[in-house]
């Protein structure tokens, strides 16, 4: 095995930096508003407990053997399968995740323009003194509009481009250790000021009160689905992200510490969220609803006056901005190192002509939600790509890659690969019976599930 990055290839810096990266890359938009609602309408604490469960069993496996893959090919996603399964098929599998990343940016890219264009109104003040149907129906105007989801669009690609542009060190991992921490302390500002509202126990309670009345099969099922998806795994990041880990990098401790922040920063957002729709008065409602309308709302009538006003709604849509950056610079870096090694281009013309495409891909999923009718079969187009991606391609992905690492690998090279410092991982045993066996059964049920319920 070629155990240590070459000079000629980038690796990240500093620990923190890989785990700051990793970690962004996990944490999305999704973790503010969809994982806290989940919790309150799956029991609470009790999902809460599932989800942690799914995420120590199945998240941080996948993980891992993700990152084996990436930190044992030292290459990107498809020359990582190249290197290690020469002369076989399995390389399909890496451009398999190529593609899921091209889908992603399509449609993230323009709910993250939501966000950059909600910063830059709530920057003039425009949500000022607007209630929840005022701001539903601005939300709703925009979002149908035939230009400006477009523009925000592209301006959040380019931002996206920009920082993958500047590299590992100077780039990704730089934005990553300064932004992740900024999100933290902005996550923490929100929820200090919303437990300290008048009535905020019963946010609290919608969901950390276990409610075991609502845990079913289902449930379980809606756990590990929301762990596989949250944690980033399946589309070739932490790949990606694996061979550009220090030769001493722990495995199993860098992924337990990227799935926990993930979650922790999912739960804190509950926290920064619910309390303060509950005491205001607000339903909590799901999807994009919660995000860019009710909390809005909530944010223009907390107690404070309308410094308050302007200073919390800025600074939750901030937060949204940062959590879709950290998110989006991870999954373009997964097509632009394969471009740059796979066909030796250089990095600022992969990442400008990959944006650009994403950009082209976004196009029609903004127009297909108000502005045009565009439908692939009798679903929206903006829909249809959004379950392409996360009934098939991430977790066939997520799958295809345990297999690989747990039946194809050799187990004295897994061995090797988890050993940091000679000393063989403790976690080892376990952590290859659950890759082998346990998760793969546990993704198919996923797709199954998922298969059931859209047809």
């Amino acid at each position: 095995m070629e155990n240590q990055i070459s000079i000629k290839r980038e690796g990240f810096g500093t620990k923190f930096g890989a785990i700051a990266a990793a970690a962004g890359a996990a944490v999305g938009i999704g973790n503010i508003w969809n994982f806290p609602y989940l919790t309150g309408k799956n029991g609470g604490g009790a999902f809460i407990v599932i989800y942690i469960f799914c995420v120590l069993l199945i998240g941080i496996p996948i993980m891992i053997s993700e990152f084996i893959l990436g930190k044992r090919g030292q290459k990107n996603m498809v020359g990582s399968f190249k290197t290690l399964a020469p002369n076989s098929k399995w390389h399909w599998v890496g451009w398999f995740c190529v593609v899921a990343c091209f889908l992603i940016l399509g449609f993230y890219g323009v709910v993250a323009g939501w966000s950059f264009a909600h910063v830059a109104e709530a920057i003039g003040g425009i949500f000022n003194g607007l209630n929840a149907e005022q701001i539903g129906d601005k939300f709703t105007r925009h979002i149908t509009h035939p230009i400006w989801p477009i523009f925000w669009h592209f301006i959040f690609m380019g931002a996206t481009a920009g920082i993958v542009i500047c590299g590992i060190r100077k780039g990704i991992e730089k934005f990553s250790k300064i932004f992740m921490p900024v999100l933290f302390v902005l996550l923490m500002i929100l929820a200090i000021r919303s437990i300290t509202l008048q009535g905020a126990s019963d946010g609290l309670k919608f969901i950390f009160k276990p409610d075991f009345s609502q845990v079913s099969a289902k449930t379980i099922l809606i756990a590990l689905g929301a762990a596989f998806f949250s944690i980033g795994v399946g589309n070739g990041v932490m790949v990606t992200f694996g061979s550009y880990l220090r030769r001493d990098t722990e495995l199993g401790n860098t992924a337990f510490q990227v799935s926990m922040t993930d979650t922790i920063i999912a739960i804190i957002a509950g926290v920064a969220i619910f309390p303060a729709v509950f005491a205001l008065g607000f339903e909590p409602t799901q999807s994009s609803g919660l995000a860019f309308i009710t909390v809005p709302a909530v944010f223009q009538s907390i107690p404070g006056g309308a410094v308050a006003h302007y200073f919390f709604t800025l600074v939750f849509f901030i937060l949204l901005s940062i959590a879709a950056l950290t998110s989006s610079v991870a999954t373009l870096e997964v097509v632009v190192a394969y471009f740059t090694e796979e066909f030796k281009v250089k990095r600022i013309g992969a990442a400008l002509v990959i944006s650009g495409i994403m950009f082209l891909i976004g196009i029609p999923c903004a127009l297909s939600i108000g502005a045009v009718q565009i439908n692939l079969f009798g679903v929206g187009f903006f829909d249809f790509i959004i379950f392409l991606v996360e009934a098939i391609f991430l977790p066939v992905g997520g799958l295809m890659i345990v297999i690989f690492v747990g039946w194809r690998l050799k187990k004295k090279d897994i061995e090797e690969t988890l050993s940091a410092n000679g000393v063989k991982a403790w976690y080892q045993d376990s952590c290859l019976l659950l890759i082998r066996f346990i998760v793969p059964v546990v993704i198919v049920a996923v797709l199954v599930k998922t298969f059931i319920d859209a047809f």
